[in-house]
């Protein structure tokens, strides 16, 4: 059975194409993705993104339980605090990426890929036995609405939000417009912005208000059509292409939020550790296509007449009007940066140029 979330009569209204995704039904595009697009690099968007996953950890081992199920230092997370993590497997390959609050002492914030809930709940069951952990999946209770773009901190001042107070990657409760709520200053899009935690019943009310308030911004509702071409440019993984789990973070070109000195072990440790002082067999690369062709997921990518990897991930890029992508390829010395390498397009070979990640220059000081 397709699930809504709690504002999906409010996307209908708005005439938004719907569509499913990861078992949502969601809204693709309300005008055009092109349009949408545009209205986050150059204003402000807001998204319903209330399919994601939102697990609340607690109890006397929460440190020590999420510090053996991700690579990064749990311990070293400061309050309000966020940090981007890996749920990798017994051999790194990942499970899902997630990000993770310290809301308190004990207590944590799990926000995870929409797809990914059941695998990631029933792991995080399987890795707790003998500790103090409880494991409180509340995704059905709440709503959460980004709001991403250059007037995001405008739209939100004249909410009464106190902006100069939030860094980027930290999290508070706060009470926007009388509503009890967790703000983060977070997001998908390589944009500033934030990402508002609600309890369903609120968050109707929210999204009228947040719409009503930005007209003079410019604001827009958004659908999921940009927020991938959005989150294409600015190189940012999309779980289910970009990452697997038969792909490790290294592979994955994660390698920086990696800690090295990170003395407890946890799932996938040697191998990761290892791969990051080894080496890996392949790697994650952007693509600039060098004609009209567009580079589509599951396409496979060759080298000097050599299959090297697949495309993950591909389409237009509306801020520059390039065609871009990203893929796996053999990590070999001559397959890098301006490298010219070839994807197979509807049985014909159209080269391809390396090229740097991200594809524009990200907004979200992270």
């Amino acid at each position: 059975m397709v699930k809504e979330t709690y504002l999906h009569d409010k996307h209908v209204n708005l005439g938004a194409k719907m569509v499913d995704f990861a078992g949502w039904h969601m809204p693709v595009q309300y005008s055009s993705i092109i349009e949408e697009h545009k209205t986050v690099r150059e204003a402000v968007g807001l998204f319903d993104v209330s399919h994601m996953g939102e697990v609340f950890i607690s109890g006397k081992d929460a440190t020590a339980f999420l510090n053996k199920i991700v690579p990064q230092d749990i311990e070293k997370l400061a309050y309000e605090k966020a940090v981007y993590c890996q749920l990798p497997n017994k051999n790194g390959g990942l499970i899902d990426d997630l990000i993770i609050y310290k809301l308190g002492i004990e207590y944590y914030l799990v926000i995870c890929n929409a797809s990914r809930i059941d695998e990631d709940l029933n792991w995080m069951v399987r890795n707790k036995r003998g500790m103090n952990v409880k494991i409180d999946n509340q995704s059905h209770n709440y709503s959460l609405l980004a709001i991403q773009g250059p007037r995001a901190i405008d739209l939100m001042r004249k909410m009464g939000y106190k902006i100069q107070e939030q860094k980027s990657f930290t999290i508070k409760p706060t009470i926007i417009e009388g509503i009890k709520l967790l703000a983060s200053r977070t997001g998908y899009t390589g944009e500033d912005g934030f990402e508002l935690l609600v309890e369903n019943e609120f968050s109707e009310f929210l999204w009228d208000k947040i719409l009503e308030e930005g007209k003079e911004f410019g604001i827009k509702p958004i659908g999921l059509g940009a927020r991938d071409t959005l989150r294409l440019e600015a190189a940012l993984h999309l779980y289910g292409n970009d990452l697997d789990e038969n792909t490790t973070p290294i592979e994955a070109g994660l390698s920086w939020s990696i800690p090295k000195d990170k003395q407890v072990d946890y799932n996938g440790k040697e191998i990761i550790i290892s791969q990051l002082t080894n080496g890996v067999s392949k790697k994650l690369v952007g693509l600039e296509m060098m004609d009209k062709n567009i580079a589509r997921h599951g396409y496979d990518v060759y080298f000097k007449g050599e299959k090297i990897g697949n495309i993950t991930s591909g389409g237009v890029s509306p801020s520059t009007g390039k065609n871009i992508a990203l893929a796996y390829v053999k990590n070999d010395k001559e397959i890098c940066q301006d490298a010219i390498i070839q994807v197979m397009i509807r049985e014909k070979l159209h080269d391809a140029k390396i090229v740097k990640r991200p594809f524009i220059q990200k907004r979200n000081k992270v």
